[in-house]
């Protein structure tokens, strides 16, 4: 059965449609510091305003332990939708409460409201099916269809994802449907050379991914903390570096299944440390394989990869037709280790065929170093999510849409 798209759900003039969206942005003092999601809703959002939908948008925000809390209110999204879309948005105060059914009932057609974070419910992220249920029939109260729009959140079974898709008529959103073709363009006959570079801090994170595209990549690129394990599996010294000791023979284990597979495994060749972890710490370049002969010796820690393997991944990714990259190099957030993340989001925007940012911290790593978001084939707006469709997990809200990997 394949996906269940906004077509099949007929003419959506004059009824409440629910559209679950992922409005998860980061706030710092009520402001919204990088409205990736909140733009990527858009065209699913006009498709049904142009049809004359009343529009009720829904969505989470931060972990509030479910019950309400304001500094995970939705009501600064709310506010940036009305500008992007240029038009009012009503915004409810609760989710199923009054303050929601009175936005509700006053929509007219074409118009849009939001509700209040979705986690303020305890129901919503419930283990208990009867409590998830009992909350998606409370949702499915204030509308008559259900799109679902929210990619990061599909891995997930919880209410507003998995429950309501069965309570109401439902299908997959635009950005869902995108999201899935460029995902289905990774894993079936991608051009090559196909390369994934994995970045970020855990390598616990990817195993599941690095186990499932071995098979299926020409080159793997391993950068950010998770490096640390790699070098260290190679017999390297990595001083006061992230690493996960209990994962060096699963390491081992990838090294000597690429080499049996032909994939041509990148690891870094340099790497920047410091004497701390500290934006203003004293840091110094250091080969890969001796990372302990610094001045700062066992207690200096890698924050980045160096120049030369910024250069080495920059041209692998360059002359790769499909790079999928999940991750940063290094600590971007401090601008003394930006440079490796810096490299091979410059190299991903050149590639000449598809690149895609995976999500997460690489999408907020990207836009905080100034790139624009068309300067890549694709963003990702799920990490998570991404990378579980990528290991070839089933994801509950795509399954409930009639999707099958």
């Amino acid at each position: 059965m394949a996906l269940r798209t906004l077509d099949s759900l007929g003419s959506l003039a004059g009824k409440r449609v629910i559209v679950r969206c992922d409005l998860n942005v980061p706030l710092k003092d009520g402001v919204i510091t990088d409205d990736g999601r909140v733009r990527a809703s858009l065209p699913t959002l006009n498709a049904l305003i142009n049809q004359g939908a009343k529009v009720v948008v829904c969505s989470h925000l931060g972990r509030p332990g479910g019950e309400p809390n304001p500094a995970y209110s939705l009501e600064p999204v709310a506010q940036r939708l009305s500008e992007l879309l240029g038009q009012p948005v009503a915004f409810a105060r609760d989710t199923v409460g009054e303050s929601a059914h009175d936005a509700v009932s006053s929509l007219e057609d074409g118009d849009v409201a939001v509700i209040e974070n979705l986690r303020f419910n305890a129901g919503e992220t419930a283990k208990d099916d009867a409590e998830r249920a009992a909350f998606a029939a409370r949702l499915a109260e204030l509308g008559d269809a259900l799109v679902s729009d929210g990619f990061g959140v599909v891995h997930r079974k919880q209410a507003s994802v998995y429950d309501l898709a069965e309570l109401l008529p439902s299908a997959a959103g635009l950005l869902i449907a995108k999201e899935l073709e460029v995902l289905d363009r990774l894993t079936e006959n991608p051009q090559r050379p196909y390369s994934v570079v994995l970045g970020g801090s855990k390598v616990s994170d990817k195993l599941g991914v690095i186990e499932h595209l071995l098979p299926r990549v020409d080159r793997l690129l391993v950068g950010g903390g998770m490096m640390f394990t790699f070098l260290a599996a190679e017999g390297h010294q990595v001083g006061s570096s992230l690493l996960e000791e209990d994962q060096l023979d699963t390491v081992r284990g990838y090294i000597a299944a690429a080499k049996e597979r032909g994939v041509e495994l990148v690891l870094p060749v340099d790497v920047v440390v410091a004497s701390a972890f500290s934006a203003d710490a004293d840091h110094v370049v250091a080969g890969a394989d001796a990372l302990e002969d610094t001045p700062f010796g066992a207690s200096g820690l890698g924050l980045d990869i160096g120049p030369r393997t910024a250069e080495e991944f920059a041209a692998r990714i360059g002359d790769s037709r499909t790079v999928f990259w999940n991750g940063p190099m290094g600590v971007f957030e401090m601008p003394a280790f930006e440079s490796g993340t810096r490299a091979v989001a410059g190299a991903l925007a050149k590639v000449d065929g598809l690149g895609v940012v995976g999500g997460g911290d690489s999408a907020a790593a990207v836009r905080q170093l100034g790139f624009a978001d068309d300067d890549f084939g694709h963003i990702s707006t799920g990490g998570g999510a991404s990378l579980e469709f990528l290991e070839g997990k089933k994801l509950p809200g795509l399954e409930v849409l009639g999707w099958q990997q």
